[in-house]
């Protein structure tokens, strides 16, 4: 069964695991000129734009609990949908692509065991690129009730950086945290054929809320 957070872990604003690289550096820049702002022009000037930063910074790394939704596949990835593709072997690929406004952390679309995470190097296209299926990406195999699930974790121009958040051989429940993309990007799910689509291309997607599959 997924987890439903509390109504007081659903007003706490998480962070995302993987973000300390990128926040650490900025949050201690901002303090810093803070503290020197008191004593110089020049430095109160320059804490303006490093604070703007520390809090934007703040903003892209948050992971807000979710209700997780009741449904078969449900949506891997906050941002909108890109592209809805039928694949050769009958498979329908749901391109999703993740602005920098958007949560960056991604959910498991079912409930199952992960057979593989593949990370496979390539460029940094913008995510919205077609070009962009040679990125840099993370490929992902689940083990589900439909049978194999494959989801694919693309970075883009400022995105460079996935980081899985489980290994080959874990169990994960529907709408779990399974990975971070750092700032915009795309996330693919392909659906099994048979399955029928239920969002539309333009259509906004909630991680762990937004159901991808019709009954």
């Amino acid at each position: 069964m997924p987890h439903s957070p509390s109504s007081a872990q659903r007003g706490r604003i998480r962070l995302a695991r993987g973000a300390s690289p990128w926040l650490l550096p900025t949050v201690a820049t901002a303090a810093l000129s803070l503290v020197r702002a008191r004593r110089s022009r020049g430095a109160a000037a320059a804490a303006v734009p490093a604070t703007a930063l520390a809090a934007g910074m703040l903003w892209f790394f948050r992971d807000p609990e979710r209700e997780i939704a009741q449904g078969r596949v449900i949506s891997p990835a906050d941002g909108v949908v890109q592209s809805i593709m039928p694949w050769k072997d009958g498979r329908t690929r749901v391109a999703i692509f993740m602005s920098p406004l958007n949560v960056h952390v991604n959910r498991a679309p079912l409930a199952g065991t992960v057979t593989s995470v593949e990370h496979v190097p390539g460029g940094f296209v913008p995510a919205f690129n077609k070009e962009s299926e040679n990125n840099e990406r993370v490929v992902w195999h689940f083990d589900t009730e439909l049978g194999d699930i494959e989801m694919v974790q693309i970075a883009g121009a400022v995105a460079r950086r996935i980081v899985p958040y489980v290994e080959q051989g874990a169990k994960v429940e529907q709408g779990e945290r399974i990975g971070l993309i750092r700032f915009g990007s795309r996330v693919d799910l392909y659906l099994p054929e048979g399955v029928e689509v239920a969002v539309e291309v333009g259509q906004p997607t909630t991680a762990g809320v937004t159901r991808l599959d019709r009954d």
